[in-house]
């Protein structure tokens, strides 16, 4: 039995009947996941995104996961420069729902262990089980040399995030007064009260792309994000059964997540016509450009033709999986996804807002009616 069957099942949020649990993924930062600069996009401010919560929380949407963003990547919009700490964010909007789930997005090499327990027990207190951590280690550089903290090589930052891991989910497990000596850690009469909300830890998800990335979310995680396939519906599939084989020869289950891009307007055409306004006509491609720049992709070292495709699909909400159509349309794709095994999929938008009753009111009753959603 995993460890997650055996400890989990009741914390009711996340683990309700809906087939493909559905999230709203960025909404704590300017311009959400959209690299744009039409005058519509998220504001990302904390009134905004309470109201969102709210509504979302009444339709039923399951998740709100945000973005751990520290500093903007600059262009013509300093797209993402203003974003709400995801932690606090999370208990402000736990405070203020009853049914969904918040996330906390939290990079294991700035927070100490033991402190970011305590911050996860109380933002589940606050929303009675609700709570989830979303755990990274971090990539940009530019982030860490503001905190004067050194980035860890590739393969040595997921060795720290192990050992801190460990110590987070025993400072939560029903054991006290413990010590523990590790490479990176030595903590003595650790002690952590009260417990997570019900007895249980939250979920706990992650979205590493390297083979020490998901190596590390396999051994740790209950729910693991993947890019879905823009190719076939079987080229997806394969990837999910193989991220779940992996899983299991650590001995484990694990949901497999995706991200995605919706576009969603009463007519395909409407959709078309906004998707090219907004995401290509619109996209701040100076900020697309300091984006692969951070990532070391440029045409010099990736070839023209591969860097003309980057630069599209990170126009295109950082390289979510484009979703873009009448209701009918997007319900399919979305039940699509859910037939390929796919357990969930946090969705950005350009304004969540403005776009998120129509998705409400058209999508999610024919995804009941196809059996995806309770």
């Amino acid at each position: 039995m995993s460890e997650r069957s055996a400890t989990m099942q009741a914390r009711t949020a996340m683990y309700n009947d809906n087939k493909l649990k559905i999230g709203l993924f960025g909404a704590n930062c300017s311009s959400g996941r959209a690299v744009t600069t039409v005058p519509e996009r998220w504001s990302g401010s904390w009134k905004d995104g309470r109201a969102l919560a709210q509504a979302a929380d009444e339709a039923g949407i399951d998740f709100m996961l945000p973005i751990g963003r520290w500093k903007g990547y600059g262009g013509d919009t300093d797209y993402q420069g203003a974003t709400l700490e995801t932690l606090t964010w999370a208990s402000g909007l736990l405070a203020a729902t009853k049914r969904i789930s918040v996330f906390g997005t939290v990079h294991a090499p700035l927070f100490h262990p033991l402190i970011a327990s305590k911050e996860f027990v109380t933002a589940d207190h606050i929303g009675e089980g609700r709570f989830g951590l979303n755990v990274v280690c971090g990539w940009n550089e530019g982030e860490f040399d503001m905190f004067g903290v050194e980035q860890r090589n590739h393969e040595r930052r997921y060795d720290y995030a192990q050992e801190w891991i460990e110590i987070v989910k025993r400072a939560m497990s029903p054991e006290n007064d413990f010590n523990h000596k590790g490479e990176f850690f030595d903590l003595k009469g650790v002690r952590m009260k009260p417990k997570p909300f019900g007895g249980t830890r939250p979920m706990i998800m992650n979205a590493g792309s390297s083979p020490a990335g998901r190596a590390f979310a396999l051994r740790n995680c209950d729910a693991f994000f993947t890019t879905a396939s823009r190719v076939s519906l079987e080229e997806t599939s394969e990837k999910v059964q193989g991220i779940k084989a992996q899983a299991a020869e650590y001995g484990r289950e694990i949901d497999v997540y995706t991200v995605g891009v919706v576009t969603l307007r009463p007519t395909m055409k409407e959709a078309q016509d906004y998707y090219r306004h907004a995401v290509i006509d619109g996209a701040d491609w100076n900020a697309v450009r300091d984006i692969l720049a951070l990532k070391k992709i440029s045409p010099e070292t990736v070839g023209q033709a591969e860097y003309d495709l980057k630069r599209n699909q990170y126009a295109n909400g950082m390289g979510g999986l484009p979703i873009i159509g009448d209701p009918e349309h997007v319900a399919n794709m979305f039940a699509d996804l859910s037939k390929a095994g796919l357990r969930g999929i946090g969705v950005s938008m350009v304004n969540y807002a403005d776009e998120l009753p129509l998705f409400v009111n058209e999508v999610l009753p024919r995804l009941k009616e196809m059996g995806v959603r309770a």
